[in-house]
């Protein structure tokens, strides 16, 4: 079965402000919900968004933000996957 983008869906996001990092859960069809790190979306220095490059390495920023933004996320996927 080839990929078809509009079986995938974003259930929830989160972005980091300050270093553009996007933390998503996802889901493919009616396949198991799952997170996503990346990409990581940047700004133009008129204000606008670049296109969307890869996370990459984080750094402390990156990982400080996704430290304090882990419980939410655990708990959203947690009433999305309903695990067992």
């Amino acid at each position: 079965m080839p990929y078809d983008p509009e079986m995938d869906k974003v259930l929830k996001k989160w972005k980091c402000d300050e270093t553009g990092l996007v933390v998503t859960i996802n889901q493919y069809g009616t396949g198991e919900p799952k997170v996503q790190i990346g990409p990581r979306i940047l700004l133009k220095k008129d204000g606008t968004e670049r296109a969307p490059v890869k996370a990459g390495r984080l750094t402390i920023e990156d990982v400080m933000w996704f430290y304090d933004m882990i419980d939410e996320i655990k708990d959203e996927l947690t009433k999305i996957a309903k695990p067992v």
